[in-house]
Order: structure tokens, then C-alpha cells, then sequence
């Protein structure tokens, strides 16, 4: 696993998060070009993250002044790759080695494929960004 470096901005927005949520945050990207702050929460947390019918992430949202993403970690890189693409169904991710870094294959239905890339590509730019840090993955093919 990389090890995961949080800005001074970043360890202030966990505080903050952990704060209104009570779920546990192992990391946090701000992501001053799409607007959003993502959060990696423990396994198991995301329920108490997102809150009962969504109030606690829009306690977050209102907090921060920006779009919020949660994301729930995972040691295991298959499960942590679905789980940063929910809700985007994925029907198989294979790891493989190509020349010096690890890329990940994600096999998704084509209809899916728009969902998993989103608008101007910031869904697949989260997924990379998070499997570099979290999984040293050095790329995701979507296929």
C-alpha cells in the first residue's frame, strides 16, 4: 500500500467531517479543479458517513462550500476499486503488471461505461487518483 499524504487542508477537513459524522476518515483530497472534496472512510462507516437520509454528508457539503464524494476503503484492491466506482455495477477487475507499474482492468457492461468515466472524465480521475494512493495502481483501464 502507498502511503497516503494528507495536506494541512486535508487533516482540517477530516477533523471536520469526523466531527459532524462520527465515521472515520483515512483520507481526504481536496480537489480545488472539480470542486469537490473526497473522503476515504473506514470499512463499514459509510452508512454512518452518509447519515440517515443523507444528513450527515449534507452537514458536510454545507460545511466545506464544496460537492462531497465518500468512498469506503477496503485492504482488499479488487473490493476497494468497486467501491470507489459505486455505483457503477462492475462485473470483474483483474490486476495486472505492465512494464513498471500495476494498471488495473475494470470489466464494466457498455452501457455503463459513460457513468464510470463521468463528465469530463472526474469519475475515472478519482478512481486512479485513489487506487495510486491507496493500492499503488498505476492506471484503470475501463474495457
Amino acid at each position: 500500500m502507498s502511503e497516503v499524504k494528507l495536506t494541512t487542508e486535508g487533516i482540517r477537513y477530516i477533523a471536520l467531517f469526523e466531527n459532524l459524522t462520527g465515521a472515520m476518515a483515512k483520507d481526504c483530497i481536496v480537489d480545488e479543479k472539480k470542486d469537490r472534496v473526497i473522503f476515504v472512510v473506514k470499512k463499514g462507516e459509510i452508512g454512518l458517513a452518509i447519515g440517515k437520509g443523507g444528513s450527515n454528508i449534507n452537514r458536510v457539503k454545507k460545511a466545506v462550500g464544496k460537492h462531497v464524494e465518500i468512498v469506503e476503503h477496503s485492504e482488499d484492491v479488487n473490493e476497494f476499486i468497486r467501491n470507489v466506482l459505486h455505483p457503477v455495477p462492475v462485473k470483474s477487475v483483474k490486476i495486472m503488471n505492465k512494464k513498471d507499474k500495476r494498471v488495473a482492468l475494470v470489466e464494466i457492461s457498455p452501457n455503463d461505461k459513460g457513468f464510470a468515466i463521468g463528465r469530463d472524465g472526474r469519475n475515472i480521475q478519482k478512481a486512479k487518483m485513489l487506487a495510486q494512493r491507496h493500492h499503488d495502481i498505476g492506471d484503470i483501464v475501463i474495457q
